[in-house]
């Protein structure tokens, strides 16, 4: 004899069938994206380990005025600042003895402004919004972009509009391919999967800004990479919360995402 479906059962396969259509819709929705500053803003940290405590206001350090000039690479693997802000050893005593900020090539007083006292205002500010009217300047003559500081920094460098340097003395390695373009499957019912390419990450980075401490080099042996740890700041929220195009920019890495 067929087997009869019930009022309660269809009911439930009909919850099921519309839970399947809207989980995408459910899944994008469900994480608390933070909240995005001023696209002027965007990008620019406050550098305060010692400087209040040291009768200085903080530092404003802006990365779409420095990654114009410089690569990601440049600052965090060449001169050795850590990815997270307020966690690297910078004094005055270490710029002036050529580290960090003052490094040859940086600001040295030569290539750039120095440590000398009528420049210290110029960094230590404590106002995030510095550079507000150099930033009206710099966005009108980029590709534009949705999210962020609405700067596609990646056609910048494309197109040649902006030419940052990959390097001060470390050159970087030129006999590896990095042409590997990943495919990361989503936990997330009809989530279509993420692509991670490796060669547009590789013109700002170093391979050591993500391997081992951030990715395991093997594929798939990272534990823990979901979306949830992500935006507390972990794998790939390192960069893209802050400085690299926000989460919000779905389609960036989920390229088969639907529109809301």
């Amino acid at each position: 004899m067929p087997y009869k479906t019930g009022p309660v059962m269809k009911k439930t396969l009909l919850l099921g069938c519309l839970l399947l259509v809207l989980a995408p819709v459910v899944s994008y929705g469900f994480f608390n994206l933070p909240p995005l500053p001023p696209p002027e803003e965007y990008g620019n940290l406050l550098i305060n380990r010692t400087s209040e405590k040291n009768g200085m206001k903080p530092v404003t350090f802006s990365h779409w005025i420095h990654r114009q000039e410089h690569t990601c690479r440049v600052c965090h693997f060449e001169l050795e600042f850590n990815m997270k802000v307020n966690t690297t050893e910078i004094t005055e005593k270490t710029n002036k003895a050529g580290l960090h900020c003052g490094a040859p090539g940086c600001h040295d007083g030569k290539t750039v402004f120095g440590h000398e006292k009528p420049h210290c205002e110029k960094c230590h500010n404590g106002n995030r919004a510095s550079g507000k009217e150099k930033f009206a300047e710099v966005s009108a003559r980029l590709p534009r972009a949705g999210f962020g500081n609405k700067i596609d920094w990646a056609k910048a460098r494309n197109k040649r509009l902006i030419i940052p340097a990959h390097y001060l003395t470390l050159k970087p390695a030129r006999d590896v391919k990095f042409t590997n373009k990943l495919m990361l499957e989503a936990e997330w019912p009809n989530v279509p999967p993420a692509y991670f390419p490796h060669k547009s990450h590789i013109q700002w980075l170093d391979c050591n800004n993500c391997h081992p401490d951030i990715f395991n080099i093997k594929k798939k042996t990272t534990k823990h990479f979901e979306m949830a740890r992500i935006l507390k700041g972990e794998f790939c929220g390192v960069c893209h919360l802050s400085v690299a195009f926000p989460m919000d920019d779905c389609k960036a890495c989920h390229p088969g995402i639907k529109s809301k």
